[in-house]
């Protein structure tokens, strides 16, 4: 009886937050996003803005109905600027919580996901950059790259997830060279986070929150990187192996 209680305690929450992401966000932030687009002088920060108001609502809201999953967030987040963000990846709440720290950001999406109605043209609209270069969708990409060191340098930050997936098991997976290339590009130091148990909450293949037990997630800062690109440029490779570096010895 008690686990039959516990599921169905798992199943309203996860139905009042996801009701959250639709009915809430139709009630409460669409008005504001068609203000922002209608009238806004920079749609892309006033996108991004709301955004991570909208998301760090959701975790308001989870933080009320979920209190035996509590958080740590690391206070030397608030303070990144001008930076790539290099985070590890073991659920799908982990690209919102980003969104929730940082006002100011862009970051790589699925390109499949720019073709979704209304969906897609957020995503653009928010100036976060497909994944891919295909036909339809690699201008854009190009564009947001050619610009993204003048983003950089007027405070916004780009958050990437080098793995590319989730963690099934938590372990860190291979990566991606797209950030470290980008970060040389730009002439950009990395940042580098952590966050730690949000599977727990949201586990990996399961549509229902897990709220029963206890937990903390945390998003915590492991490392800094800010090459010397014009005396020592170093390669991708060479900044891959220093942001892994930084995963393995932090443990």
């Amino acid at each position: 009886m008690v686990k039959l209680w516990s599921r169905f305690v798992d199943l309203m929450i996860t139905l009042i937050l996801w009701a959250y992401f639709t009915l809430g966000f139709v009630v409460f932030f669409l008005p504001f996003y068609l203000v922002a687009y209608l009238f806004s002088d920079d749609k892309e920060i006033a996108f991004q803005r709301l955004n991570h108001l909208f998301y760090k609502g959701f975790f308001v809201i989870a933080g009320i109905l979920i209190p035996r999953h509590s958080w740590q967030v690391d206070k030397k987040t608030g303070e990144i600027r001008s930076a790539i963000i290099v985070c590890n990846h073991v659920s799908y709440l982990d690209p919102l919580i980003m969104i929730s720290l940082f006002a100011r950001h862009k970051t790589i999406v699925k390109t499949s996901f720019f073709y979704m109605p209304i969906f897609g043209w957020f995503l653009k609209t928010s100036g976060y950059l497909p994944a891919s270069a295909d036909e339809k969708f690699g201008h854009l990409l190009i564009e947001h790259i050619d610009n993204m060191k003048d983003y950089l340098a007027q405070g916004g930050n780009l958050f990437i997830f080098p793995e590319g997936t989730r963690s099934r098991d938590g372990s860190l997976g291979s990566f991606n060279k797209g950030a470290f290339k980008i970060a040389r590009l730009c002439r950009a130091r990395i940042n580098i986070l952590r966050i730690s148990n949000s599977d727990k909450l949201f586990p990996p293949g399961k549509f229902i929150f897990n709220t029963g037990i206890s937990n903390k997630i945390k998003v915590e800062f492991i490392g800094d990187i800010e090459p010397d690109y014009l005396n020592n440029p170093l390669s991708a490779a060479d900044l891959e192996n220093l942001v892994r570096q930084s995963f393995v010895g932090t443990k």
